[in-house]
């Protein structure tokens, strides 16, 4: 008998922000990285929350550890991974959570989606008690990366092809299943399935989901707390020309004194 399932994104959707900072972090303690590349990556990280990655930028990324892990020991990028988790961990919205945890009550397994790698969703889902993960994969021989993928990769149509793979294996209706995105890239992935939802939605998919008549999730507060900061910013500079004007009208004291004289 066919089941439903629950796929759920990882950046921006499961949590907050993005992932792959996390990682070029560890990365970076560990001497694989370097200060110049964990900089751009954070600038990376803060264009991502404020409007979400093009293609090219995660085709970027997406070569970029490609390459970064070329040549390692796959324990060695295992290694990583208790750093990487206690900077994901914190990030993990409560929300999402609940609502993965009711689809697992409700009998239906949950798995994780990203264009991150296999290591990252299995290592993740574990600690979360989903079903499993659905990442990017690496090719490995004698125990270390190549820096050739292993597998489609799982970003627009790869994610809906990942997915399809996983419910013809596991007997997975995905007319009956739900799938929640943050991203115009995913629409692929959400339309594979009889319920998409839009989860803290870029302004492409939020256009498309209205137009649809898709569930919208909002709850991403970093754009929020910037508009606040930045109308903050631009009264604290009306206020402060309005104070230059004033200052500038105002008579100095030798000048009142000249005016009484001319009383």
């Amino acid at each position: 008998m066919s089941r439903g399932a629950a796929f759920f994104d990882l950046d921006k959707t499961l949590i907050e922000g993005s992932s792959a900072i996390h990682f070029a972090r560890a990365s970076y303690h560990r001497g694989m990285v370097s200060r110049r590349q964990l900089a751009k990556d954070l600038w990376a990280n803060v264009k991502f929350r404020l409007r979400g990655s093009t293609d090219e930028e995660t085709e970027q990324l997406r070569q970029r550890v490609l390459d970064g892990v070329a040549g390692y020991r796959v324990v060695d990028l295992a290694r990583l991974g208790p750093e990487v988790l206690a900077g994901v961990l914190p990030r993990v919205y409560p929300e999402m959570l609940r609502v993965a945890w009711e689809h697992q009550d409700a009998g239906r397994p949950v798995y994780i989606v990203t264009a991150a790698s296999q290591e990252m969703a299995d290592s993740l889902a574990h600690v979360l008690v989903f079903d499993g993960g659905i990442g990017m994969r690496s090719e490995v021989r004698d125990g270390y990366y190549t820096g050739r993928p292993d597998g489609p990769f799982t970003y627009r149509e790869g994610k809906a092809e990942a997915i399809g793979q996983v419910a013809e294996s596991q007997g997975i209706d995905l007319l009956e299943s739900w799938a929640y995105s943050d991203s115009e890239s995913d629409l692929p992935m959400l339309r594979c399935v009889g319920h998409p939802v839009a989860v803290n939605p870029d302004a492409a998919l939020l256009r498309v989901a209205r137009a649809e008549g898709w569930q919208v999730m909002t709850f991403d507060r970093l754009r929020r707390r910037l508009r606040l900061a930045a109308g903050a910013a631009a009264l604290g500079a009306v206020g402060a020309g309005s104070g230059y004007l004033v200052a500038r009208r105002r008579p100095s004291r030798g000048e009142r004194v000249r005016g009484l004289g001319r009383r």
